[in-house]
């Protein structure tokens, strides 16, 4: 059996490592993250580090993107600043993109081993917070 892996968008790991590289400044921005809509556009966001837990890139490119009027993401990337190169999102990110876009592909891996993965893949049997939302019948 030959499984099939997802083809990664170049553009957009670029999109994250431009931004890491030219807007991540000292200890307060670290991460870089990019995300591709549903319409083609892409979103980026930096994180915003604070001693009382921050938000991660991941979490903040969710809140730009809505501002945009974006509230559909089919990928999303993160890069750390230094050329660190992709990192895979912590396990709150993991749990929040999987709530807000359960079809999400995340990109992960480094070098020219990254691939695309469901975010579902990234949280195996999960908490899905909708789950405990829907009417009772």
């Amino acid at each position: 059996m030959t499984s099939q892996i997802p083809h990664v968008d170049h553009e957009l790991v670029q999109a994250a490592a431009d931004v890491a590289r030219t807007r991540c400044r000292g200890d307060n921005h670290t991460m870089a993250a990019a995300a591709r809509a549903r319409d083609g556009r892409i979103v980026t966001a930096v994180n915003a580090y604070h001693f009382t837990g921050g938000p991660c890139a991941e979490l903040v490119l969710i809140g730009a993107a809505a501002a945009q009027g974006v509230y559909e993401l089919s990928t999303i990337v993160a890069v750390g600043d230094r050329d660190r190169g992709v990192v895979p999102p912590c396990g709150r990110c993991r749990q929040v993109l999987l709530d807000y876009f359960p079809a999400l592909e995340v990109v992960v891996g480094e070098g020219d081993r990254l691939r695309a993965v469901p975010v579902a893949d990234l949280l195996p049997e999960s908490y899905v917070w909708a789950d405990h939302q829907l009417d009772a019948e």
